[in-house]
């Protein structure tokens, strides 16, 4: 299938530095990706991932998390698996 159409899109650039940085730690390039993606939605026929609005209770969770409320930290996982267990 030849080439031929073109993609414009305005971006954030540092957003869009670390999503390259990604794609060349997976051996791909913007253009690699953005085909990927496109033949994704065309296999599942919409987005290939859930997009949907957070709940009231997810929305106040995740800004208590944002100013640090209610967030436990751990030195390692053996901690953070200890505290889970009780």
């Amino acid at each position: 299938m030849a080439k031929t159409a073109m993609i414009r899109a305005r971006t954030d650039e540092k957003l869009k530095d670390q999503v390259e940085t990604i794609f060349h730690r997976l051996g791909m390039t913007t253009t690699e990706a953005i085909n990927l993606f496109y033949r994704q939605v065309k296999v599942h026929r919409g987005l290939p991932f859930l997009v949907r609005l957070p709940n009231a209770e997810t929305r106040k969770t995740l800004e208590r998390s944002a100013r640090g409320e209610d967030v436990k930290t751990f030195k390692n996982i053996e901690d953070m698996f200890k505290d889970l267990e009780s």
